[in-house]
């Protein structure tokens, strides 16, 4: 089982929006010399939305034969359409991923049996371990735990991602269904509270500025060290503030920039962080010590 921090991976992209492979290799290497369980390709803060299916596809394949199965590579292949969530599954299960991690269908907004028939469909199509990743406050579309626990029958369905940052609602999914699948944060702030209510990890953003950081309060929360996790998390909280000031991954992306690892690039229609956020995000990096 996959478990502890897994990095919502950036893809870092030149000026012109073309994605920088070599950049991506080294953030690759940093995160796996960093403690990093594993790595989230394409997925939300990968720019999913904006890279064609090939270069989707490409992605993947790139960072499972760099890693090189050093660590894990759970593929972002969710889509707003069943075929080509399928589609982009079965390339991630060609090109060697470990798992898929696929969102709920976005702008379409399906009910709670398409939602059921949806993954059930992709689950079938490919034999593959798949993570569900409920995110509403992107997608406009809220998989409630009733249905997750149903899905979580389904044999290679092994995990979810849980973006709502209920805290509540994160501990009635495992007691749902936290003997069958993984429930895994997909927010930073929550994080910590989902892992030592017994979540196996977290999918996160700030692991990409601090990934050192987040690979110890995910070991400390899911050991149940309550206290030296809270202190870890105190730390990590000036960046998870900054880095949702705009949509993600814009802000995460500039502070990566400004740490050295990337270029400035984002796809349009995002854009790169407005000026009038620049001091917050570099008081926020000098403040946890990641600048």
């Amino acid at each position: 089982m996959i478990s502890g921090s897994i990095v919502a991976l950036v893809t870092p992209m030149n000026l012109d929006g073309t994605v920088d492979w070599v950049a991506l290799e080294r953030l690759l290497d940093l995160h796996i010399e960093a403690g990093t369980g594993a790595i989230g390709a394409v997925g939300t803060t990968g720019e999913s939305a904006t890279l064609s299916v090939p270069e989707h596809c490409e992605v993947i394949k790139h960072c499972v034969d760099h890693v090189a199965g050093r660590i894990p590579i759970m593929a972002g292949t969710g889509a707003n359409a069943t075929r080509e969530a399928i589609e982009l599954t079965r390339a991630a299960a060609d090109a060697g991923a470990d798992c898929c991690l696929l969102v709920t269908p976005y702008y379409n907004r399906p009910t709670q049996r398409g939602l059921y028939a949806h993954f059930k469909a992709v689950a079938e199509a490919v034999d593959v371990p798949q993570i569900l990743y409920n995110v509403p406050g992107r997608t406009a579309v809220d998989m409630q735990n009733e249905v997750v626990a149903e899905l979580a029958s389904l044999p290679n369905i092994v995990g979810i991602k849980d973006a709502t940052g209920d805290r509540e609602r994160g501990r009635d999914l495992i007691a749902r269904c936290g003997e069958q699948i993984a429930v895994y944060s997909g927010d930073d702030p929550t994080a910590m509270d989902l892992m030592l209510a017994g979540g196996k990890g977290n999918i996160s953003v700030t692991a990409n500025v601090a990934p050192k950081l987040m690979a110890e309060l995910c070991a400390q929360a899911m050991a149940g060290n309550r206290d030296e996790a809270s202190a870890i998390n105190d730390r990590l909280t000036p960046l998870n503030d900054v880095l949702f000031l705009e949509a993600n991954p814009i802000p995460v992306k500039w502070a990566m920039a400004q740490q050295g690892l990337i270029g400035e690039g984002i796809r349009l229609p995002l854009t790169v962080l407005d000026e009038q956020y620049h001091g917050d995000v570099k008081a926020a990096l000098e403040a946890v010590g990641v600048q």
